[in-house]
């Protein structure tokens, strides 16, 4: 199988290259930057050129897809938009051409996130029981998916640089700080002491909600932590499992297996019931 998995986050795009199920590229891109397009068009045509072509095809075509999940609408907007100007291609977008990849026991699945059950998905896949998914990006959130593979729902909370810019916009004289791995477990001065405060209050909500899941499903799950700030916390946080960037992408592939092994199953059978 071959695809461009595309994870459209709040604050950042990221691509990868899966040809014959292997990664061979990964790419993160900065949404905001006023050189995005130009950086997500260069990317998106370097990976598609290596996407093999259909031997059988009159036409040069290439045996491939490209599929997204994404948080932000407008950019959504643009990635399909690229894909078409430059690639002449659609962009499969999860929760709308793809179903959602596992059972979500929420009130409205509608409204979480996509990349919180990709990843979920993907953490269940290999785990294969109840599992926590802490995402550490421009907001945290916690999910529990118990031993059946249902995603129950989680926590969301401000991720390190809100946290932040919270602090610095609604007070008189804090300053903006960029959080980092703290010198000790409480600061000297004002830096070091916002900085403190934002690292551990994440350490503490972290086993904090592992303690309340563990409650619901009667044992102490697996717990993945993924995102770009989730390296800050290794060696702070000895009860999580498994460390793995960029987790959404590995899930965006899985849901799209799992949409072709569905559909696969429904053409056999309407064949043999003659539909």
């Amino acid at each position: 199988m071959n695809l461009i998995a595309i994870d459209i986050g709040n604050s950042t795009i990221k691509l990868a290259l899966y040809v014959d199920g292997q990664e061979l590229g990964l790419q993160r891109i900065d949404g905001n930057d006023p050189q995005s397009d130009d950086l997500l068009s260069r990317t998106l045509q370097d990976f598609w050129r290596q996407v093999p072509k259909v031997a059988s095809a009159k036409e040069p075509v290439r045996d491939g897809v490209i599929v997204a999940s994404s948080v932000k609408d407008i950019w959504t907007q643009r990635m399909e938009q690229i894909c078409r100007q430059r690639l002449n291609e659609s962009m499969l977008l999860i929760g709308r051409d793809i179903p959602l990849p596992m059972e979500v026991n929420v009130e409205d699945p509608s409204k979480v996130g996509t990349d919180r059950i990709v990843t979920a998905a993907a953490a269940y896949a290999v785990v294969e029981d109840s599992v926590v998914i802490a995402d550490f990006g421009t907001a945290v959130t916690i999910d529990l998916v118990d031993e059946k593979g249902v995603f129950m729902g989680g926590i969301i909370a401000p991720g390190f640089a809100l946290g932040a810019k919270a602090l610095h916009e609604h007070t008189a004289k804090l300053p903006l700080v960029q959080v980092d791995r703290p010198l000790g477990s409480y600061g000297v001065n004002t830096h070091q002491a916002i900085n403190a405060g934002l690292y551990y209050a994440a350490v503490g909500l972290l086993e904090t909600m592992m303690r309340k899941y563990a409650e619901e499903v009667g044992k102490w799950p697996h717990l993945v932590a993924t995102g770009a700030a989730a390296e800050l916390l290794k060696g702070e946080c000895e009860f999580v499992d498994s460390w793995v960037p960029d987790l959404a992408l590995r899930g965006i592939v899985i849901a799209y297996k799992k949409y072709l092994y569905e559909k696969n199953e429904i053409e056999e059978l309407d064949s043999k019931n003659g539909g």
